[in-house]
């Protein structure tokens, strides 16, 4: 169920996943602990309003990968290129132009994850 009114702003990730449902700050926290493994040197922050990991030094928006809560998912926001390089993997998974969500009653994939964050990072330091 959607919360109403404005989204809360929060001052960490930790707080972040702290005001999430039980069910949905375990994804999430298990979540942030894939994205750190793959990517050790990952800035934490928040934008958008929700966590955000920093993939190269200063990185702007489109350089980060992104994760919310919901009901029923977590969603994960790797960016396009990431998403359309392992579509034949994802094909189980309800997913968005940029984002993938991964339903609260099954494992995360966790090794996808991992080659996902990694294919991301280095896209990026390619350009970098």
């Amino acid at each position: 169920m959607a919360k109403k009114g404005p989204m809360p702003s929060y001052a960490t990730i930790d707080d972040y996943i702290a005001a999430q449902p039980n069910e949905v700050q375990g994804k999430l926290q298990e979540l942030r602990t894939i994205i750190n493994e793959a990517a050790p040197d990952a800035v934490e922050m928040l934008n958008y309003k929700v966590p955000s990991f920093t993939l190269i030094p200063n990185g702007k928006r489109d350089q980060q990968i992104m994760i919310a809560g919901y009901a029923k998912f977590v969603s994960f926001y790797p960016f396009p290129t990431t998403i359309e390089e392992f579509s034949d993997e994802l094909q189980d998974f309800k997913q968005g132009k940029g984002s993938v969500q991964f339903p609260l009653d099954k494992p995360l994939p966790k090794e996808l994850i991992i080659r996902m964050v990694s294919f991301r990072k280095n896209e990026l330091l390619k350009d970098f």
